[in-house]
């Protein structure tokens, strides 16, 4: 049944089909429901079919969810022969299925009034031109990795990169590993590099462009980049619960792609462990690892002696030692899928040992737990280097020549944020952010104004349509 309630605006929000995309475009659009606006949430035909992907809802806060096709209704990314062919379909079929949700809701008591998109898909800013709609691009990754694709697309930053340390203004000196993996490793995956390129294609002719970070967090990159692209940040888009409290029953990421264990397995070991004596170890929904990096881990893990909670996706557990699951039963704890927000805030977790994924990191610095990190491609890299040196809040592990992070390395960075003077610091800092975090999303907080200053904006443009 038609919702008959007349909205400040409508937005359609469009992420990239992907875990680390989903999650902050749908904690952003919860918290700009409880502004007033509708929302709607386009996942596509193979997700909505193949997941439990409906979100709580409660009153004024519900996001409601459409279906788009990316192509491959039946398998989604693992159906497509490759990279390139997925993105290119993808374009095809959403752009069509896009057009359909916007015509489908024109009749309706609450047209669709702006599409909130992923510029991984910029194809959709031509959708909207096309109804005439607000268009505004959210990047779900920070800054400074946003900064440095634009540099590069429009021709400021010169690939291949000949000479290091770089010099970015806003940024620290970066050499070549610290910066995203498709940037100093052109060849490796060159659709993606192309996707990441062409976020700013036409990011010029969106109304909004929008940023998964905080003001505090990244003043420096911040500042030099709005210089050419103005941009409102708007994170960081942690579950309300977390931090200001301000958004009704907003304390999970919802859309979950992988299957959820009882949530109490988890919380029930982790009671029973000391206040930080727990190293929690995850490498996101993508990261795969070789098998001798898979068993340095685990030895590694192991060495340290400290209690382990391990996120082993099913494809990567036949890459264990054979022994190693029998060896660590007093120790460690391994699970295939974590509820990560909880696990992160409980009392007895001291170092979060990462891949570096945003998500992954802005979730561990509104926590309050340091971290280890070992990158492995995409904006990892250039995360692990603010983690390690702007935010002063973790270590970055060291590869040997083989471009492996062995054992002893793994034992000794752990070591280091669990009982070292580097880790007491790293704690004081992880405080610090964490309050700047809850500041910036409270109310009269840089990134409260800078969503407030969106929602009267879109409002604006709805009320002069209707004239």
């Amino acid at each position: 049944m038609e919702d008959k309630k007349v909205y400040r605006a409508h937005v359609l929000v469009l992420p990239y089909p992907s875990q680390g995309h989903i999650n902050p475009m749908l904690q952003f659009s919860k918290r700009l429901a409880s502004k007033g606006l509708k929302l709607t949430f386009a996942i596509t035909l193979f997700i909505s079919k193949s997941f439990n992907v409906v979100p709580e809802r409660s009153g004024d806060s519900a996001v409601e969810i459409e279906t788009i096709s990316d192509g491959y209704d039946e398998g989604g990314f693992a159906e497509a022969e490759s990279i390139h062919e997925y993105l290119r379909r993808m374009e095809a079929c959403g752009s069509k299925t896009l057009t359909e949700i916007i015509t489908k809701h024109r009749s309706s008591s609450n047209p669709i009034d702006c599409i909130l998109y992923d510029p991984f898909l910029y194809w959709a800013l031509d959708v909207v031109n096309k109804f005439g709609l607000v268009g505004a691009a959210f990047f779900t990754q920070p800054c400074a990795v946003n900064y440095v694709y634009y540099l590069v697309h429009h021709g400021l930053l010169k690939l291949p990169l000949v000479e290091t340390p770089v010099s970015i203004p806003g940024l620290p000196l970066l050499e070549l590993q610290d910066m995203p993996s498709f940037i100093y490793v052109q060849s490796q995956y060159p659709a993606y590099f192309d996707m990441v390129l062409n976020q700013f294609s036409n990011a010029d002719k969106a109304h909004f462009v929008l940023v998964n970070t905080f003001y505090n967090l990244e003043q420096e990159v911040v500042d030099s980049m709005s210089k050419f692209c103005p941009l409102l940040t708007i994170g960081p888009t942690v579950p309300s619960f977390y931090l200001d409290n301000r958004v009704q029953n907003d304390k999970d990421n919802d859309l979950n792609l992988y299957k959820l264990l009882d949530p109490s397995i988890c919380t029930n070991w982790l009671n029973t462990k000391p206040e930080r004596s727990v190293v929690y170890v995850s490498f996101g929904s993508m990261a795969c690892l070789s098998n001798e990096q898979m068993e340095e881990l685990a030895w590694g893990l192991k060495q340290s002696n400290f209690y382990f909670f391990w996120v082993v996706r099913a494809s990567e557990e036949p890459k264990l030692p054979k022994q190693f699951i029998g060896e660590i039963a007093d120790k460690g704890l391994l699970v295939k899928w974590s509820p990560q927000l909880e696990v992160l805030s409980n009392k007895a977790l001291g170092c979060f040992f990462s891949h570096g994924g945003w998500n992954s990191s802005i979730e561990a610095l509104c926590l309050e737990v340091p971290m280890v990190v070992m990158p492995q491609w995409t904006d990892q890299p250039m995360n692990a280097k603010c983690v390690e040196d702007v935010w002063k809040v973790g270590i970055r592990v060291r590869v040997d020549e083989d471009g492996i992070v062995r054992r002893e390395e793994i034992e000794n960075c752990i070591r280091e944020v669990m009982e070292g003077e580097k880790g007491r610091e790293m704690r004081k800092n992880s405080k610090k952010w964490r309050e700047l975090a809850i500041k910036a999303v409270s109310e009269g907080g840089t990134t409260d104004k800078n969503i407030d200053e969106f929602v009267s904006k879109l409002t604006y443009f709805k009320q002069q349509s209707l004239t």
